[in-house]
C-alpha cells in the first residue's frame, strides 16, 4: 500500500487532527469502540450542560428546541429518510431492543439470522426463544465469508420467519455483509408475503464508516450508535423506523408518555411517527452532540471516509500478516475498518496493556463475543484495532513496530 494513495491530502488530515484534541495524546485505533470526538462535538455538549446549570434543564431544552429538532433532520439526511422516521435512543442496543420488542412473536415463529450477528442480539434471540417458544434459524456462511445469499433466499421463502435479523459489520471482525443484496432478496419476498416478516438491520459498526441509504437497504428498522465511527458521545444512538412499520401500528413493548398519549382510563393513543419508540427523558446535551457529530461526518463525505478506512485497514492487515506468530483473522469478500488478529503463545490482556503503555489504543475480543465465528476460526480471543480517516500511516507504522516488539519478547 502506497501512502500517496491516500484519499485525503496531508492538509486535510492535519485539519481533522487539529480539530480533535485527543490526537495530541494517543494513537487511537479503537474507533470501533468509541471514536475520538471532534472538538465541535465536545463544545456543543459542554455548552448545553452549562446552559442547563444557568437556567434549568427544562428551560434549556425549550430554549434550544429548534436546534434539538435539527438532530432529526441531520439523522434523516445521514440514512436518507424523513425526520419523522428517526427516534433518538441511548445506544444501538437500546435501538435494537425497542425494535425487537415491537415484533408480535407467536409460539413457533422463526427468527432468521446470520452467524455473525452481534452478541447482544444473539442473547436477546435466545431470550425470546425461552420466553415465547420461537425458533432461531441461522443462515449458512458462504465459503468466502458472510451470508450465503442462496441459502438466505431459500430459508426466507420456505420458513417465512417473523423476523429477519442481520448485523451489517460484526463487532468481532472486519467482515462486511452484502446488505444491498440481502435487501433486494427481502424486498422481493416482502412483496409476496406482506406484513409476514420484519427486517432489523444492525448498523452499529457500519454507520460513520460507509454510506447508508435505507431506500437501498430495504430494512424495516435500522439500529445505530453515534459513539463509534460517527465520533459522537457515548450514551447516544438512534433508530430508523420505516413507514411500513409506522403504518402497521408496531410499537415498543414499554411505550411511555413520549410515545403515546393517555386518553382514557384504559386506553392510550400512540404517536404517529417514530417518536413512539422514544422515551420522554433525554440527555439533551447528548442530542446536540450527536447532531454535531453527524454534521461533521456529512461535511467530509461518507464515500471518501469509507475509501480511506479501507486503505488504512488493508495496510494494517498486510503489515500484521508479515509478523511472525501473528494471524490475521478477518474473512469476507469485502472488509471494513475492524482489524482482528491472534498471536501465538500470548494473551490479549498482555498485548493490549503493552500497547497502552505506548499510548496506542486497541481492545481485546473474546470467544463469548462471537461464539460461532471464533469456534470456526479456532481461537478463543483476538485483538481488535480499528483505524479511522483521521489516523495516519505513521500511526499504523508505530502500531506495527510495537506489535513486533511485543510478540518478540
Amino acid at each position: 500500500m502506497k501512502r500517496n494513495e491516500s484519499v485525503f491530502s496531508e492538509e486535510e488530515i492535519e485539519k481533522f487532527r487539529s480539530e480533535t484534541i485527543g490526537c495530541e495524546n494517543v494513537n487511537h485505533l479503537n474507533n470501533a469502540g468509541a471514536g475520538l470526538m471532534p472538538d465541535v462535538v465536545t463544545r456543543s455538549i459542554l455548552e448545553h450542560v452549562k446552559l442547563e446549570s444557568e437556567i434549568g434543564g427544562y428551560e434549556a431544552a425549550a430554549l434550544k428546541a429548534d436546534v434539538i429538532k435539527e438532530f432529526y433532520a441531520q439523522a434523516g439526511k445521514l440514512v436518507n429518510c424523513n425526520p419523522s422516521n428517526i427516534a433518538f435512543t441511548a445506544s444501538a442496543t437500546d435501538s435494537y431492543t425497542r425494535a425487537l420488542s415491537s415484533i408480535p412473536f407467536l409460539m413457533g415463529d422463526v427468527i432468521l439470522t446470520d452467524n455473525d450477528d452481534f452478541i447482544s442480539n444473539q442473547i436477546q434471540f435466545i431470550s425470546c426463544q425461552k420466553r415465547f417458544g420461537i425458533k432461531i434459524v441461522r443462515i449458512k456462511n458462504a465459503e468466502a465469508g458472510g451470508v450465503d445469499l442462496k441459502d438466505l433466499e431459500e430459508k426466507l421463502f420456505s420458513l417465512q420467519p417473523r423476523l429477519l435479523a442481520i448485523t451489517h459489520i460484526p463487532t468481532n471482525s472486519g467482515l462486511v455483509q452484502p446488505v444491498k443484496s440481502i435487501g433486494e432478496i427481502y424486498d422481493r419476498y416482502a412483496k409476496v408475503h406482506i406484513d409476514k416478516t420484519w427486517y432489523i438491520l444492525d448498523a452499529c459498526q457500519s454507520v460513520g464508516q460507509l454510506k447508508l441509504d435505507v431506500e437501498e437497504l430495504k430494512c424495516d428498522f435500522l439500529s445505530i450508535t453515534v459513539r463509534k465511527f460517527l465520533r459522537g458521545p457515548r450514551g447516544t444512538g438512534f433508530l430508523y423506523v420505516s413507514d411500513k412499520v409506522l403504518e402497521s401500528g408496531l410499537e415498543p413493548l414499554f411505550i411511555d408518555m413520549r410515545g403515546a398519549d393517555w386518553i382514557e382510563k384504559d386506553e392510550y393513543k400512540q404517536q404517529p411517527d417514530a417518536k413512539r419508540f422514544e422515551d420522554w427523558e433525554f440527555a439533551y446535551a447528548l442530542v446536540l452532540g450527536s447532531k454535531a457529530a453527524i454534521e461533521y461526518c456529512l461535511s467530509i463525505g461518507e464515500d471518501r471516509i469509507w475509501r480511506q478506512i479501507q486503505l488504512l485497514s488493508k495496510y494494517m492487515r498486510d503489515e500484521l500478516a508479515k509478523i511472525s506468530k501473528v494471524r490475521v483473522l478477518d474473512k469476507g469478500p469485502e472488509l471494513g475498518g475492524l482489524v482482528t488478529f491472534f498471536v501465538e503463545d500470548s494473551q490479549p490482556k498482555y498485548i493490549v496493556d503493552e500497547l497502552l503503555k505506548r499510548k496506542i489504543n486497541v481492545v481485546p475480543s473474546f470467544r463469548n463475543f462471537a461464539v460461532i465465528d471464533f469456534d470456526e476460526k479456532g481461537v478463543k480471543w483476538a485483538v481488535r484495532a480499528s483505524p479511522h480517516y483521521y489516523n495516519t500511516f505513521d500511526e499504523i507504522d508505530l502500531f506495527i513496530e510495537a506489535v513486533k516488539e511485543i510478540v518478540s519478547v
